[in-house]
């Protein structure tokens, strides 16, 4: 019997330096919305609430009453940390997993992650042979095992995926509701910005 649809929330991670775009990407402007605000929206077609995961200090654009703000405890321990951070602040199931710097992500690919989810512990996209850890559907469960990790120096979600019961979801699973995968294109460079805003249009 197929598992039921987890009743999903929504993390997006932005405490990252932006070093190699040299300025915030949460303030990066993309047709005509500002780039955290954006993928905000976009994710709260499909999932609620949303929880936005910063470091300390940061600054971010103005967004929605209703959106939950998290807090990084520590500076520079990745998005592990942020995961985490997340989770403990949600009632819901799970969450889709995004970082901030997706505004080209599609509401039907979020919602395909949570339906593929089923019974397992976490639900991750690979394509071309690599995992993309931050486009996934993580159970609330995973915190302790999160966690763990964490306390010994291991930061990495995809090393989280490796030891989680992890449904891997292939590209042809996916392409009929995102034909190229613009949701998993995060934009690490004024280079790959400059290329989505041609993209994306006016």
């Amino acid at each position: 019997m197929t598992a039921e649809p987890v009743a999903a929330a929504g993390i997006v991670l932005c405490g990252g330096r932006s070093s190699r775009m040299g300025r915030p990407k949460a303030w990066l402007p993309f047709a005509g919305e500002l780039m955290l605000p954006r993928v905000v929206r976009l994710l709260s077609e499909v999932v609620s609430p949303i929880v936005v995961v910063a470091s300390a200090a940061q600054k971010l654009p103005p967004l929605s009453t209703d959106v939950i703000l998290a807090y990084d405890p520590q500076a520079d321990q990745g998005p592990l940390q942020g995961l985490i951070a997340g989770l403990g602040e949600m009632d819901a199931d799970g969450a889709y997993v995004s970082s901030c710097d997706v505004p080209l992500l599609r509401p039907a690919f979020v919602r395909r992650m949570i339906e593929l989810l089923g019974d397992f512990q976490a639900c991750v996209p690979q394509v071309g042979g690599r995992l993309h850890p931050l486009a996934a559907v993580y159970r609330r469960e995973v915190v302790a095992t999160a966690e763990q990790l964490l306390a010994i120096g291991r930061r990495s979600l995809t090393e989280l995926c490796r030891v989680l019961r992890t449904r891997i979801v292939t590209a042809d699973e996916l392409t009929d509701v995102d034909p190229d995968l613009r949701s998993l294109r995060n934009l690490n460079t004024a280079e790959d910005y400059a290329a989505a805003v041609r993209e994306a249009g006016p």
